[in-house]
């Protein structure tokens, strides 16, 4: 892997369980969004590690995170910690973009909008 996307090799082990523990949100999103090119075009990858994170969802062409949170962010200590990953990634030249997963399991309609609307803004 290249380092254009800050690949972590360590954390591939712990990437490919996530991948195959993945919640019923991340399961919604993948097969209903993002898998095969169906968001515009796009690839994305599941699971993906960069720098000391694992990143739900990642298309290296667009430099574009994904995150599907659940109730473990809910805690004040979890947004705090979500907050200093974004910065991180943003730091890095990411964009995160994050959606709950109630959202994604009931308005997958307009979380597919909300990432349509992203691409065609940063394009």
């Amino acid at each position: 892997m290249t380092a254009y996307h800050h690949y972590n090799k360590h954390l591939k082990g712990y990437a490919s369980e996530h991948r195959n523990d993945s919640t019923q949100a991340e399961i919604r999103m993948w097969t209903g969004l993002l898998r095969n090119k169906q968001m515009l075009g796009f690839s994305f990858l599941r699971q993906r590690p960069i720098d000391s994170y694992i990143a739900d969802f990642f298309c290296k062409q667009l430099k574009l995170v994904i995150e599907c949170d659940g109730y473990s962010h809910y805690s004040e200590e979890a947004q705090q910690k979500d907050a200093l990953r974004t910065k991180r990634l943003n730091d890095l030249g990411y964009h995160v973009i994050r959606f709950d997963d109630a959202e994604v399991m009931h308005d997958i309609d307009n979380v597919r909008r909300t990432i349509e609307g992203w691409i065609a803004e940063h394009r």
